[in-house]
């Protein structure tokens, strides 16, 4: 498995040639004269005999180069050598070594030479072998690769700088770790460029600004006054409404109590907090800005709360003025909801980094959840390819609350119609699901989908994650997967064992999907969801990772189109890429709207408010993606993006 990043190659660097010790990588490469001895000198035979010798000790020593044939090549032929004549002249004979001479040198300076290199071989044998035992530690530079040419068959072995290749493969392992990418997008070069469906958008200019309040007297926040919270929705309706009740705490100088979930939602999850959430690291986190504890003190825990269900989309004011009046009076307050409570803009600057910092830093999912999720992110990049996070927002409680049913049977029609009906807090029953597919306000099928990535660039054997529960209608998928063989979600990609704890609890196989969808090379969903809205936002601060928001009302004006005939693929694959060259998660400023129902969430667009940027040059320049794990520098760039927002779902039990 991988995790994203590239496989760490080999590097040696450039071998330096030569012979088999020091003295003889002098004598390597030239051929000279002669060697002026008698055959009657004895003491000289013996002198140069030890000297062959030495050369054979020599090569053992180095053991690093098949030389011991060239050693023996280098005594037999100089033996013969001494054999013949008596006048001292040798003459060339085939396979004899020949020796430079530098300037003619006589025989006792070149026994000394010989003698310090000898000397010189021998430390350096001693160093290596210190090393190679652990008992001198590292040798900066240790041996660089050697050659030693062989006589008999010119065989070449070279030796690795050990401590360099060390340092290389440590500086390779690193920049896996900081940037978890796949090789495909990490082996950018001339001659292998990143295709442009898999780059996003130049953001170099922006960055992440959530930094607390310099002024310590600010830290001051011990009270005696406590606020519990009762979050309701789904899991990321909860996750945002929990970081807007950490700011809200602030404000009314509360002591928060953690958060108790919702069990009544659409899955009946009963899963807590603790369950979910890494409470601790979610206590300890938030030390700086509030206190947050794990329960009520006893002193307190026998008070009845006052029980307060807040305004939706108040502005700071209403919590330090009634609502911080009503907690100084009870001593003790309970919300009932805590969901869209706090207005997405005209908050101070330091609420709206307090947001982010429990929404970003804070909020950690549970060890074993992103322990599984890393799993699964390595899993789906195991072949080195990049691969697309799909939120596919095509499930029965959706399909149900918004009444669409296209490409659905009639029975399956009839069982949404009938489980709409039955839920209370669905205010709208009689939806004309047809219409409301033209208006765009319907999730894309599964058919839908595939088309659209298909028509965006997307190869078929592109791997993608489905980021939903159960798909609904029985053939739903058959369309999708005729385009994209290779598709997966949490059920097919982890091992029953791995889901033992998760399976039957949706909030928690939610938090599963949610990392494998912020960790995704692409990030594309089908509806404006909770999930859609939170998972973009958090792309955005950790970098505007490439995120597509598909224009539904355009796509399916197009789709219909082509299945009626009157467009080519060609047109219709042109048009689709150019109503979304704009619409792949790239900077721009979330401006307020008519009424905060209306207008873009503070958590689908941190910006202004945690991103800031650093001159105000717009550049639409692009780049492949190599992010951090933990949310260094943001990279993008900033320009104009239309965006037809949608009317949240009121009560929708949305993840």
């Amino acid at each position: 498995m991988t995790t994203g990043g590239a496989t760490p190659k080999s590097t040696t660097g450039s071998p330096r040639f030569g012979g088999v010790s020091a003295h003889r990588r002098r004598a390597n490469d030239v051929t000279v004269a002669s060697t002026d001895s008698d055959e009657h000198q004895h003491p000289q035979q013996q002198q140069q005999q030890e000297n062959n010798n030495q050369n054979i000790n020599d090569c053992i020593a180095e053991a690093a180069v098949d030389c011991f044939s060239s050693c023996t090549t280098t005594t037999t032929t100089t033996t013969q050598n001494h054999h013949h004549n008596h006048n001292g002249n040798v003459p060339h004979r085939k396979g004899s070594v020949e020796v430079r001479n530098y300037g003619k040198l006589g025989r006792s300076l070149r026994r000394t030479l010989l003698g310090f290199l000898i000397v010189v071989v021998g430390f350096s044998v001693f160093v290596k072998f210190s090393y190679m035992t652990g008992g001198g530690g590292l040798v900066s530079e240790m041996e660089e690769a050697t050659v030693s040419r062989s006589w008999s068959n010119a065989q070449m072995l070279m030796l690795r700088d050990y401590k360099g290749d060390v340092i290389k493969a440590q500086n390779v392992v690193a920049d896996v770790d900081s940037f978890s990418m796949p090789d495909k997008i990490l082996d950018k070069s001339p001659h292998n460029p990143v295709p442009d469906i898999w780059m996003k958008p130049n953001s170099s200019r922006y960055y992440q600004c959530i930094e607390r309040p310099q002024d310590p007297t600010k830290r001051k926040f011990r009270t005696t006054r406590y606020l519990l919270v009762h979050a309701n929705g789904g899991l990321n309706q909860m996750r945002t409404g929990i970081c807007d009740m950490v700011a809200i705490a602030k404000m009314m100088n509360a002591t928060l109590v953690i958060p108790s979930l919702d069990h009544q939602s659409f899955w009946t999850d009963p899963s807590d907090f603790k369950d979910i959430f890494d409470w601790r690291h979610f206590i300890d986190n938030l030390k700086d800005d509030i206190e947050v504890v794990e329960s009520l003190p006893p002193k307190y825990a026998t008070i009845k709360p006052f029980i307060k269900a807040p305004v939706s989309w108040s502005k700071a004011s209403y919590y330090r003025g009634e609502m911080k009046a009503l907690l100084r009076k009870h001593k003790v307050v309970q919300f009932t909801h805590s969901d869209a409570r706090l207005v997405n803009n005209g908050l101070p600057s330091s609420y709206q980094k307090l947001r982010c910092r429990a929404n970003y830093e804070a909020l950690r999912y549970s060890d074993e959840i992103e322990s599984l999720g890393r799993k699964l992110v390595d899993r789906l990049r195991s072949d080195g390819e990049p691969f697309i996070a799909l939120h596919l927002r095509y499930e029965k409680d959706m399909l149900a609350f918004t009444g669409c049913t296209h490409n659905l049977t009639e029975q399956e029609s009839k069982v949404l119609e009938t489980m709409r009906y039955n839920v209370k807090h669905w205010k709208e029953k009689e939806i004309n699901g047809t219409e409301k597919r033209q208006e765009g306000a319907c999730p894309l099928s599964p058919r839908e989908a595939a088309i659209f990535l298909k028509a965006m660039g997307y190869p078929s054997n592109t791997t993608i994650y489905i980021v939903a529960g159960e798909i609904y209608g029985n053939n739903s998928m058959d369309a999708f997967r005729l385009e994209y063989p290779n598709v997966f979600s949490h059920s097919t990609l982890a091992t029953p064992e791995e889901l033992l704890n998760l399976s039957r609890y949706q909030n928690r196989l939610a938090a599963l999907d949610y990392n494998v969808a912020l960790e995704s090379d692409v990030f594309a969903y089908t509806y404006d969801g909770n999930m859609a809205k939170a998972v973009q936002g958090h792309r955005r601060f950790e970098g505007f990772r490439k995120t597509i928001n598909p224009d539904r009302l355009q796509f399916i004006k197009l789709i219909d189109l082509l299945d009626a005939g009157e467009i080519s693929w060609e047109t219709f694959s042109s048009q689709v890429k150019l109503i979304h060259k704009d619409r792949v998660g790239a900077p721009y400023k979330r401006k307020p709207g008519p009424s905060p129902k209306l207008e873009e969430s503070f958590y689908a667009n941190p910006f202004p408010g945690c991103i800031c940027s650093r001159s105000k040059n717009k550049t639409v320049e692009a780049s492949p993606e190599r992010r951090p794990k933990h949310g260094n520098a943001l990279r993008s760039s900033e320009h104009s993006c239309s965006y037809t927002w949608q009317r949240d779902l009121e009560g929708c039990p949305v993840h």
